[in-house]
């Protein structure tokens, strides 16, 4: 069996929403200190709708392929459907990674509510603090 599925390896080669958002209405950034990835995660957001996303990640193929994976999730959503989103949600989408690559997809949820709690906050909406509980001890904003 391989290590990597199919789609992992098509999202590791063929990344989707690569870039930056310049005028971004959320920016996420978050890292893992043991493996050293690091992802930011943009978002352009209309009447609560996530219209554009984009990434850059820097890291193993895990991670670009989670990051990949997770912004073709949450595009064309609204923005409490994206905050719903789970690293176990990514990973199956990816049909699996192997268990010492799961932090990435752990990154990438993490990346996206960085970026909905940036938006939140640049604007001034109120929101459930706990939903945020890891971002506001340092775990997952950086």
């Amino acid at each position: 069996m391989a290590l990597y599925s199919e789609k992992v390896m098509d999202h590791f080669r063929n990344p989707r929403n690569v870039g930056v958002i310049e005028d971004a209405d959320g920016i996420g950034e978050v890292g893992n200190a043991k493996c050293g990835d690091i992802m930011k995660i943009y978002l352009k957001i209309e009447n609560d709708v996530i219209e554009d996303v984009k990434f850059e990640t820097f890291g193993c193929g895990s991670a670009i392929a989670s990051s990949s994976m997770a912004t073709e999730l949450i595009k064309g959503k609204h923005v409490s459907d994206a905050l719903q989103l789970t690293n176990k949600a990514v990973t199956e989408a990816l049909d699996g990674l192997p268990a010492h690559k799961i932090h990435c997809s752990v990154l990438a949820e993490e990346a996206i509510k960085s970026a909905v709690k940036d938006y939140y906050d640049k604007n001034g909406i109120e929101y459930e603090k706990e939903k945020f509980a890891a971002c506001e001890e340092g775990h997952c904003c950086h």
